[in-house]
Order: C-alpha cells, then structure tokens, then sequence
C-alpha cells in the first residue's frame, strides 16, 4: 500500500526551482536541484545520506532535494532545463528516448527491479500456472502489463488465462480483503513488509526470475546539454553518492538514524523493515553502465510494444568519469 504522495503544486513546484536555481552571490558551493520520483523513502537512502552526512558539501555542492506533486513531472521539468537532475526508472528512460525527449541516464540509485508479483503466502497461487482464471490487480497499465504478459509466457499462459482488475493504488489491500488473487506492481521491499505488519504475509514472484530481463529500478537522469557541456558537478555529485552508499551498506543503522532525523515521521515499522530490504540493493557503483543489460532491456521494451525503436544506447545513457 503506498503512501499518499506529498501533494506540492505545480505553480509552486516552478517558483521553488527558480529560486533555487537563480545565482546565489558569495555562496562557495554549487547549488544542484534534484527532483525525486515520490515522497522521500528508504530508496533516496543514498541521496538524503550523502545530503545530510555532509557527502555533497565534501564535493563542495549545495544539493536540494525535492518531491513532486506529479512523479510524472521530473523528467519532464529536467528535458525542459527547469531542474538539474530527476530520478526516473529505466523503462520510463526507454519510453521517453523512443519519444525523443532530450534526457540522459548519468547514474543509478537502485540496480535490480523493485517490482514484483505478489500473492498471499498461504494462498492457493504456488506457481505462476497457478493464476490460471485468476483476478490480478494492477495500478498503471502498459509497462505492468508487460511485466505479467512475459511472467506468463513462461508459466505456459497468457493474458486471456487472467482477469485484470485495476485497484489504483491498493495492491496490498486488494489482496488482502480478497478482490484479487495476485497484484503486479507490488515493490518488494514495501508492499511485502506492509502485508506482513498486517498478519497476512505474501509471497513475491520475482520478473527477472520469470522472463524479463534485469533493469535498473530508479537511475538519475540529467539532460543532454549537461552532459555534453563536461557539467563539473555531476561527477562530484556521483563520487558524494558513491561515498554515501559505501557509509550506508558498511553502517546500516547509523545511517537509519540519520535518515529518520530528516523526517521524523518516517520512523516507523514499515519503513524500518523497508530500509533494511532497500541497503542491499543500492548501486554501490552509482555511475556503472551495463551497456548489454540497458540493451537486451530496450529490446524486451521493443518486443512488448511499448517503444517502436531502439536508439543506439549512446544517446540516451551514458557512464561519466568520476573524479
């Protein structure tokens, strides 16, 4: 179940970034505005770490991390130079790259998929051919779809062996009062943990595990200009999140403890658990590019029809040199 995201207003969203992105006199370190993906979340682990540990100002950067009202409109706002950096997902980089949108993946938070198939863990799904006539709740079509269309094939179904019924954004809900057998969409390290604080623990069925190929979960992207220009920042941006993923996987509560202190609120059982599921994953090489990776992925995109073509990697991702 997710957590209502931070309601910031457009119009709002914009005046901030103006500001924050207008020159600031005398100041010694280089402003960079990030736009988040959702509500901060133990998967900005690294950001807010090497935000608030003090990792960015050992690179002499200024960083300002924001949550959009819209997870739609970071990328956008960054191919429109009204932000520096936004973090997105790379089938939404695929998407937008067959769409020409002038953005570049410069780094990843998140290195393996977070989405999974979930199912009750005392349920009667115990295979994939188990969902044969089953209801399987989805939030957001197209890349969803994808996913359980290539689950599927596998276990020897297709999508006309099951029903979809669109929940919005209750998957763990869903399943637990019965409307559905099975959830697509479910983020393993929340949606699991939220289902078994509630006495009802799920199962996962992982796509990597079941014909999709590995793809990174959350990346950073910045726009071509940028990139192009050598923007002295990105690399000491992506050297402060590789220190900062050093410090999190070799101190994992200590950076808990700091990371709660920048919300309070976020000191919670749910997150707790998350967190501990989440430092295991993060790219501890924020700036690797797994050129064969990115590339069987655009073509499983390809295959799936959610892209028409697939663009020679170079223009849309990219390995920068760290200092």
């Amino acid at each position: 179940m997710r957590i209502q995201k931070i309601k910031v207003a457009s119009l709002a969203l914009l005046c901030m970034l103006a500001a924050l992105l207008a020159p600031s006199p005398g100041h010694a370190q280089d402003k960079l505005v990030v736009l988040l993906d959702w509500f901060v979340n133990p998967d900005h682990a690294a950001l807010i770490i090497a935000r608030d540990k003090g990792f960015f100002a050992q690179y002499d950067l200024d960083v300002d991390l924001i949550a959009p009202a819209d997870p739609n409109d970071p990328p956008k706002l960054v191919a429109a130079k009204q932000a520096d950096i936004a973090v997105s997902y790379q089938p939404h980089l695929h998407m937008a790259a067959d769409q020409d949108l002038p953005l570049m993946r410069v780094g990843t938070l998140i290195s393996s998929p977070l989405n999974s198939l979930v199912v009750l863990a005392d349920g009667p799904i115990q295979t994939l051919a188990d969902l044969k006539g089953k209801r399987i709740g989805y939030t957001v079509g197209g890349f969803e779809s994808a996913l359980l269309g290539a689950m599927l094939h596998q276990a020897g179904l297709t999508m006309d062996d099951v029903t979809l019924i669109n929940v919005n954004w209750s998957l763990s809900p869903s399943l637990i009062a019965g409307q559905t057998d099975a959830v697509i969409g479910a983020f393993r390290n929340f949606e699991l943990n939220q289902m078994d604080l509630e006495g009802y623990p799920g199962r996962a069925f992982l796509p990597e595990d079941h014909g999709v190929p590995l793809y990174d979960e959350l990346i950073l992207l910045a726009h071509p200009d940028t990139v192009a220009a050598g923007d002295p920042r990105l690399p000491r941006f992506l050297a402060a999140l590789r220190d900062a993923t050093a410090f999190i996987q070799s101190n994992p509560e200590a950076a808990w403890q700091i990371f709660i202190q920048a919300d309070p609120s976020l000191d919670d059982d749910l997150n707790q658990r998350a967190w501990r599921d989440t430092v295991p994953l993060l790219a501890a090489d924020p700036v690797g590019l797994d050129r064969e990776r990115y590339q069987d992925f655009a073509v499983f995109m390809r295959q799936a029809g959610l892209i028409q073509t697939v663009p020679p990697l170079d223009s849309y991702a990219v390995q920068v040199s760290l200092p």
